[in-house]
């Protein structure tokens, strides 16, 4: 079942240098009750780091996943969480070659002082294929894995993550689109990622997903992908023109 869940993880988690991102916020809740001390940084495949940011992104994404449940039990926390790190170190471990030519980074939203985790997101190059998987259309910055915790949602957070992946996309690896999968079913994400500029590219409608169950197990479950995407450049363009 793990063996499972591990390769299924490399799906899912595709939909949804030591410098930190300045991003700007919008938004009540970044005005008002932003948390305190909050960094922005790429990980840079620190691997005690990425296994934290695993084992939060088990509980921030997993739990109150829509058609799931709202807590984990014991065995979904160590079959999802268990996975989850392998996944992560995978990922956006260190790399073969230089910082540079990294294309593959986690990067956390945490507290400065104490180092809590607020959130994370991934960004990666990888193929962006059409619907069903049926043909690879062309490499490109596909970001994922991002996730904040249930305390610190609805506080810019989210919006902060996004952005910072998109720099990273643009200024350090010279991309002009960066693209993103998320469930149809997920209206919240779909909205916010409306708001900061995302357009629909495709539905997959023969995907699935894994979906904690009120029995402690985790099943495959039937679910519709959105493919969105985003041209980083003309988002600039409009911070100009006021678009």
């Amino acid at each position: 079942m793990i063996a499972f869940i591990q390769s299924l993880l490399i799906f899912l988690s595709l939909i949804t240098s030591s410098f930190a991102f300045s991003t700007p916020t919008f938004g009540l809740g970044s005005i008002f009750f932003r948390p305190k001390n909050v960094e922005i940084a790429p990980n840079l495949g620190e691997i005690n780091e990425l296994t934290e940011a695993a084992k939060f992104f088990t509980n921030a994404f997993w739990a109150g996943k829509i058609g799931g449940v709202r807590e984990l039990s014991t065995r979904q926390i160590n079959s999802l969480g268990s996975s989850q790190i392998k996944e992560f170190r995978k990922r956006y471990g260190t790399k073969t070659g230089s910082i540079n030519d990294r294309r593959s980074e986690l990067i956390v939203c945490k507290n400065s002082l104490n180092g809590e985790i607020y959130g994370c997101a991934g960004i990666e190059v990888t193929n962006i294929s059409t619907p069903n998987g049926k043909s690879v259309q062309f490499s490109a910055p596909l970001m994922s894995n991002l996730a904040i915790g249930k305390q610190y949602r609805r506080k810019g957070l989210a919006e902060d993550l996004v952005r910072a992946t998109e720099e990273l996309a643009l200024k350090q690896w010279g991309y002009s689109e960066c693209y993103l999968y998320v469930e149809k079913r997920n209206a919240p994400a779909v909205k916010l990622y409306k708001k900061l500029g995302y357009q629909t590219c495709w539905e997959d409608d023969t995907a699935t997903t894994l979906t904690p169950t009120k029995n402690g197990n985790v099943i495959t479950t039937p679910t519709t992908i959105i493919c969105m995407k985003k041209n980083l450049r003309s988002s600039i363009l409009d911070k100009f023109f006021g678009k």
